[in-house]
């Protein structure tokens, strides 16, 4: 029998292959690329390959599959067990925790914490959701993303409900996100928007996109320089206006000015020389303004720095304003 399935809000930018092994773990990749060719499996009524990225809403056909083999079922039930959460678990998951209300749950990621797992990657922030439903039933679920070494303000929904309102928030853009960065160098201009359609590159270096005005896909970022220090670094706002895969990491070379510690994308640029600073990426989430899933107004968080950057902002003499302190960088966009 052909099924329907809807994408729900946590599986928002989830990709297709990613997709099918949550739901249906014995689906091989050779398999989900057999299906596709031949056009049984598609979204929203359209061919995809395995790489489409799903949107909250979207319409997934389902073809009759085979039923589950044994072996499968005993792997998953041996990945579950390995992922049972001790108390150490449990206590570091909740240190997050910076908001917390019947339907939404705000934590503040640290850098190096991957969002979800992947190939040799144990430890992750949706292996360790069990250790936030607190009084709820259900789980905790991933309504967007950071990437791994980015810090900052994570969003959770508490149930499905609010999973599928805060995927359409995300998806119509209602929320705003600024992140706080370091980056080498200082813009020419101190506050502006990068307007650069950006793809993804070839090469081997793992998942990396730039500048592509044939083939890329529309990415806006609007900055604002909030302090400097002799033109050797800058403090920068970000608020991106879309959601592109490692788009203010890209950005900022468009600026010509790498974020610091961010050897992928500046390379040797990133790096400061003759002085002791922290190699880790200077990115953080630093605020969340969203309309609330349950109508009661507008919900902002806001997340300390890391402890990395605490210590460069230090450094620098750079002052971190208190929320009851902080110029909002964008006003005449809110």
């Amino acid at each position: 029998m052909i099924k329907t399935k809807t994408v729900t809000g946590d599986e928002d930018d989830l990709r297709l292959d990613r997709w099918f092994k949550r739901h249906y773990p014995d689906l091989g990749h050779g398999g989900l690329q057999k299906l596709l060719r031949k056009g049984q499996i598609r979204v929203d009524g359209k061919r995809v390959k395995t790489n489409h990225r799903l949107v909250p809403g979207q319409a997934i056909r389902i073809p009759p599959l085979a039923p589950p083999t044994g072996k499968s079922t005993e792997s998953r039930e041996r990945k579950n067990k390995s992922q049972e959460l001790t108390e150490a678990d449990r206590d570091f998951v909740q240190s997050l925790v910076i908001y917390q209300d019947d339907d939404l749950i705000a934590i503040n990621k640290p850098s190096g914490l991957a969002v979800q797992g992947g190939s040799n990657m144990r430890r992750h922030l949706d292996g360790l959701l069990d250790g936030l439903k607190f009084d709820a039933e259900e789980r905790p679920r991933l309504v967007h993303r950071l990437d791994k070494d980015t810090s900052g303000v994570m969003l959770l929904a508490r149930n499905r409900v609010t999973a599928a309102r805060m995927g359409t928030t995300f998806r119509l853009r209602e929320t705003r996100k600024i992140y706080w960065a370091a980056v080498v160098g200082n813009p020419e201009i101190s506050q502006g928007r990068i307007d650069a359609p950006l793809g993804k590159m070839p090469g081997r270096a793992g998942e990396k996109v730039g500048v592509d005005d044939v083939n890329g896909k529309s990415a806006v970022t609007l900055y604002h320089v909030m302090d400097n220090s002799a033109n050797r670094l800058a403090w920068l706002a970000f608020w991106p206006l879309t959601g592109r895969t490692h788009q203010l990491r890209a950005h900022a070379m468009v600026l010509d000015t790498p974020i610091l510690g961010d050897g992928k994308y500046g390379g040797a640029g990133a790096f400061l020389t003759g002085i002791e600073i922290p190699r880790q990426l200077h990115l953080h989430a630093r605020r969340l303004v969203t309309p609330h899933p349950s109508g009661r107004g507008v919900l902002q968080i806001d997340a300390e720095l890391p402890l990395h950057m605490k210590k460069t902002w230090s450094d620098f003499g750079w002052f971190e304003p208190t929320e009851e302190e902080e110029i909002d960088p964008f006003p005449e966009e809110a």
